[in-house]
């Protein structure tokens, strides 16, 4: 996917695994199927996985898990990864690198209604309003998060790289609405910033857990409401949006379309011809927000 990703496979992670933490040398390494774009996962016997870096600016991102994802697990209300270990580089691997518990679960598919979509827009609204609530103090700024504005020019480009690919003008007119809604005022709050298929797990048709924080940080809490788009069809939109209750108001939601817009646009112009998966969801959020087909 990326011309400069780092060369991994189950060799390169048995080799890694022995000769860092040799008691689990003798552990199954199994390779886990993901469309994931900047992290390799590899199962390691029944009850942890080995998450590699493809690329050096994701590195950069372990220390922060191993510092905030344990802080944050005690406070949220469904399972997120725990650091087991931390690696380092070694055996012409380039980057640090982890081991967490394992989670089980599946990641949603994104062209089947859940089982229960109601009561996982409500689950994952309840994750949100935690995640929120979670002490920010000393926390890093969310990789996504700020204002809008910030990401106006680069989002107009790639609108009209698009052209033919996407509705440009309906696409301009969600985004336009975005910007024209008042910024947020309050303090920054926790952010998970990359609420889609591919970062959740469903058990049964409920939540189950919420993996891959390496956009988290603390911003404006609008950008965790892409998985309205993202993860929810029409019905379970509705309830997702009644279960954040009044805090979340026409502006936050205004400026939720507005990132998942540029998540997406940005998505289908980059995996278009390298991840068929990312690409295919992108489609779908970018038709969901510019034929209005989950309200406003």
């Amino acid at each position: 996917m990326h011309a400069d990703e780092a060369d991994i496979d189950e060799a390169l992670v048995g080799r890694l695994v022995a000769a860092q933490f040799p008691a689990w040398a003798g552990l199954t390494v199994r390779r886990v199927g993901s469309a994931g774009t900047s992290n390799v996962m590899y199962r390691l016997g029944r009850d942890m996985v080995v998450r590699l870096p493809r690329l050096a600016g994701s590195a950069e991102d372990v220390e922060r898990e191993h510092r905030w994802l344990p802080r944050l697990a005690a406070v949220l209300p469904v399972a997120i990864p725990v650091p087991v270990a931390q690696g380092a580089p070694g055996e012409g691997y380039p980057y640090a690198w982890s081991v967490f518990r394992w989670l089980d679960g599946a990641t949603p598919d994104p062209g089947r209604p859940l089982a229960e979509p109601g009561l996982f827009a409500k689950d994952v609204a309840e994750f949100l309003i935690a995640l929120r609530e979670a002490d920010p103090a000393g926390a890093p700024a969310a990789y996504r998060g700020g204002p809008l504005a910030e990401r106006d020019g680069s989002t107009r480009e790639v609108i009209a790289g698009l052209r033919g690919l996407v509705d440009a003008g309906a696409a301009a007119a969600v985004w336009d609405a975005a910007l024209r809604a008042p910024a947020w005022q309050g303090p920054a709050v926790w952010v998970h910033g990359d609420l889609q298929p591919g970062n959740v797990l469903v058990d049964r048709g409920r939540l189950s857990a919420v993996i891959d924080f390496e956009c988290m940080g603390v911003g404006d809490p609008a950008v965790d409401l892409i998985s309205a788009w993202y993860l929810m069809d029409a019905e379970a939109h509705k309830a997702f949006r009644a279960a954040l209750g009044p805090g979340t108001d026409d502006a936050m939601w205004a400026r939720g379309r507005g990132w998942a817009l540029t998540i997406a646009l940005n998505e289908l112009r980059y995996y278009r011809e390298t991840n068929p998966v990312m690409a295919d969801i992108a489609r779908r959020v970018l038709s969901r927000l510019t034929e209005g087909r989950t309200g406003s």
